[in-house]
């Protein structure tokens, strides 16, 4: 089993026709990761708070369809949390927010995860929006604690932080309860830090997203490995960094404890599953037999 936790959100979606209009999509970066996930076949459970508005039963629709596990779900009256993503002609996209008295920032520390659980992804506003972000913080720790191999996307989103420096101080907090430290290079760039010192803080490997270059791969034993990106017609590219989380889980997470890595054949299945899902307006991460050829 992996859980993931974060928020589920609305991403009202531009579209060309009529002129203006936005079309809801269901999104959030852990919401995106879980649902690739389950698209992939992983045994997987959704950890978060979701509103019970109609937004919040079609997120659910949507995880169910996909054989995800929302027993780690917790429901509220507010209202869901709205995204409007601007894209740009590249296909990349920057976001808005509504996120003010929502439903996902009231999420409080579940008891035990499921028996036999793996792994943990936590990621994006989730932690960057209080109180919640504190209590998936204490998540992060506990698990890690017990062994769990634990994923981090900051995926960040600076109109969410009020408090940069804090936050960047924040993020080196977590390092040493995370395996895995996956994120774009924008979000490096953010954070202001250097690979190396984050590998020296705790995670094993730190995978970087670089759009059309691909992605790229150094562990803590100072190996690099580089995979490059699929040529596609790009759509948009919303969610392909959640379907690398995905992705990167669902191989790792299989592994049993102690044997090596094939980073070049895990970053190629990511770089895969992330290309289908640029070719696809919004978040729609592809199917198992989809990455199959």
């Amino acid at each position: 089993m992996i859980v993931v936790g974060g928020e589920a959100l609305i991403d009202l979606v531009p579209v060309a026709q009529p002129p203006g209009a936005l079309v809801p999509r269901p999104g959030g970066g852990p919401y995106n990761t879980a649902l690739a996930l389950g698209r992939l076949g992983a045994e997987v459970a959704f950890c978060s708070r979701v509103s019970a508005d109609g937004f919040g039963e079609s997120l659910l629709a949507g995880l169910r369809t996909a054989g995800v596990d929302l027993s780690l779900v917790q429901r509220g009256p507010e209202p869901t949390t709205l995204a409007v993503p601007s894209i740009a002609p590249d296909g990349s996209a920057a976001y808005g927010f509504y996120v003010e008295g929502t439903a996902d920032r009231l999420f409080t520390l579940p008891g035990a995860l499921p028996a036999g659980t793996r792994a943990l992804a936590l990621g994006t506003c989730s932690l960057a929006l209080e109180p919640g972000a504190s209590a998936y913080e204490a998540l992060l720790r506990r698990e890690s604690g017990r062994g769990l191999l634990t994923l981090l996307d900051p995926n960040i989103r600076p109109a969410l932080i009020a408090d940069p420096a804090a936050y960047r101080a924040r993020f080196l907090s977590w390092l040493p309860y995370v395996s895995v430290l996956k994120l774009s290079e924008e979000d490096a760039g953010w954070l202001g830090g250097r690979v190396r010192d984050w590998l020296a803080a705790g995670p094993s490997a730190v995978v970087l997203t670089r759009g059309a270059q691909g992605l790229a791969v150094r562990t803590r034993e100072a190996a690099e490995y580089e995979v490059p990106a699929r040529r596609v017609a790009v759509a948009d590219t919303i969610g392909a960094g959640d379907t690398v989380n995905a992705a990167l889980l669902h191989r790792l997470s299989a592994l049993p404890a102690g044997d090596p890595v094939d980073w070049p054949g895990v970053l190629s299945y990511a770089a895969h599953a992330a290309a289908l899902t640029c070719t696809r307006v919004g978040a729609e991460p592809p199917y198992a037999q989809e990455l199959s050829g």
